[in-house]
């Protein structure tokens, strides 16, 4: 049996070692599924990983997968659905991963190929405890407040969710029950909208959680208009520096070895990475999934399309 840590101070995660059996695939899946249910986050260092392995470990517990869309990303096992990560050298701020759209995957997998040799850390921070440390007025304000997420929209878009890339002013206030938008007009364009809790339970955990794209928006993109709060106004910058300041206080950094898996519940553990200063040294895998053992999820729209099949979204015009 491989040796199993539970978490402890300054380590958010379960760490799981080999024993004399190396091969990741043989580690007992119904035990990972508990302790990922139990703790939500897991490290598996010293096993053998490849692209091959590392793929059919996440499938273990992915019924569908979904591809980040954004650029930047290679594919290493399309058929599997691993692609690398970002291929910028910036930081990243905490962020679960596609929290900027309605289906922001369950779990999210990463696996290290080739560490680096300096920087590169993957951060990690679990969103629960980010709440409990939060200033009182801060975590009061998010309380039972809702965020609004506001893009564009383009006629691929449109014809994918509405059916047409024309619709009628009826059609957009009528979508289909497995659309996860609504649509407004704004300023003579058509925007798709859809809304999450500022603050949230995780799909293992009655305890309010902080996970969105909200630090992400503000701290690397530069957007304080996105997300917004549910009255229309952007999230308070001193609210903003409070959040941050909290994931900082309890998120930690994992330096990667070669063959390193990284587990993480989406719902719960937001991710983010220190700077690169060799990209090529810096080969990390990544899946993104919907975990076969979910409890339903009230916010997702009837039978929705990445619960069914794996899922790509439509891409802008511009990233084709």
């Amino acid at each position: 049996m491989p040796k199993v840590s539970l978490p402890a101070l300054g380590r958010p995660y379960i760490l799981i070692e080999p024993d004399d059996v190396k091969d990741i695939l043989a580690v007992d899946p119904a035990r990972i599924v508990a302790l990922y249910k139990a703790h939500g986050a897991l490290l598996l260092r010293g096993f053998h990983t490849d692209v091959e392995r590392f793929g059919r470990f996440a499938r273990q517990f992915c019924t569908t997968s979904v591809i980040n869309e954004s650029p930047g990303r290679r594919a290493l096992d399309p058929a599997h659905n691993v692609h690398t990560v970002d291929g910028g050298t910036g930081a990243f701020s905490f962020h679960p991963e596609l929290s900027r759209e309605p289906w922001k995957p369950d779990a999210a997998f990463f696996a290290c190929l080739s560490p680096p040799s300096a920087g590169g850390a993957t951060t990690i921070c679990d969103g629960i405890e980010l709440v409990r440390a939060l200033p009182e007025v801060v975590r009061r304000g998010l309380e039972e407040r809702r965020l609004l997420y506001i893009k564009p929209t383009w006629p691929g878009l449109l014809d994918f969710w509405l059916g047409t890339p024309q619709p009628t002013d009826a059609q957009l206030l009528a979508p289909p029950a497995n659309c996860p938008y609504f649509f407004r007009k704004l300023d003579g364009e058509i925007v798709r909208i859809f809304t999450r809790p500022a603050l949230h339970r995780p799909m293992f955990s009655d305890q309010p959680a902080f996970g969105n794209f909200l630090l992400f928006a503000r701290f690397n993109n530069r957007r304080p208009d996105f997300p917004l709060l549910d009255d229309g106004r952007p999230v308070p910058e001193p609210w903003l520096q409070a959040i941050r300041a909290a994931g900082d206080q309890v998120g930690v950094a994992i330096d990667w070895q070669a063959g390193d898996v990284l587990m993480l519940d989406n719902t719960r553990f937001m991710h983010g990475r220190t700077a690169i200063q060799d990209a090529r040294e810096r080969i990390i895998a990544t899946f993104f999934g919907y975990v076969g053992f979910a409890n339903p999820e009230p916010e997702e729209p009837v039978e929705p399309l990445w619960r069914q099949r794996d899922f790509a979204p439509p891409l802008p015009p511009e990233w084709q």
